[in-house]
């Protein structure tokens, strides 16, 4: 069974099952002027890309980051990691910048690991950094990205002013303040 979602001139497809799952995991969220699902898919390198992580590490790593996006009003939707680099999902409000949600987390997770497992980190990293200065950041969720460009491409357009007179004298009718009314 499908969904259509109609607006103007365009029609969505989508398929029921995965209308009712992201309706069930995802929920829209809202702020005091937005109405908003942001959902980015990051990744995190080990400085030197060093095998340093273990099952340990990992575990606390995902206490951390939930704690910190709760700080933050955002929520950690998965994680997972291997020996030199870890995977999250994260929704988090418009008004927080990523750059700052990313900063927080490598931040707060790096001096965590580096308190509560010094003897296992010392041994394969130097120096004061835990973390490679960069990062990957994808957005991800919603409609898939051939689906979104053709739902903008099929959005109606206003009116041309020669449509508009067109309009007019064929229909007898002008459109004012969204009603339409007899021409004098």
């Amino acid at each position: 069974m499908r969904i259509q979602l109609e607006n103007g001139n365009s029609v969505l497809n989508f398929p029921l099952e995965d209308v009712n799952i992201m309706k069930k995991e995802f929920e829209w969220r809202t702020g005091r002027k937005c109405v908003f699902k942001l959902f980015v898919h990051l990744i995190f390198t080990t400085k030197y890309r060093r095998d340093v992580l273990t099952k340990e590490m990992l575990d606390r790593m995902k206490e951390v980051f939930r704690e910190t996006l709760l700080q933050m009003q955002g929520e950690l939707l998965e994680f997972n990691g291997d020996h030199d680099h870890v995977h999250l999902m994260v929704a988090f409000p418009p008004q927080t910048a990523l750059s700052a949600i990313v900063g927080k987390l490598k931040g707060k997770s790096s001096y965590v690991i580096r308190n509560e497992f010094w003897a296992l980190v010392k041994k394969k990293l130097w120096g004061v950094h835990f973390w490679s200065p960069s990062y990957c950041a994808l957005s991800c969720g919603g409609a898939p990205l051939h689906v979104l460009k053709e739902y903008i491409q099929n959005q109606r357009t206003p009116p041309s002013e020669l449509q508009l007179e067109r309009s007019k004298r064929f229909t007898g009718k002008t459109r004012k303040n969204g009603k339409w009314e007899p021409l004098r």
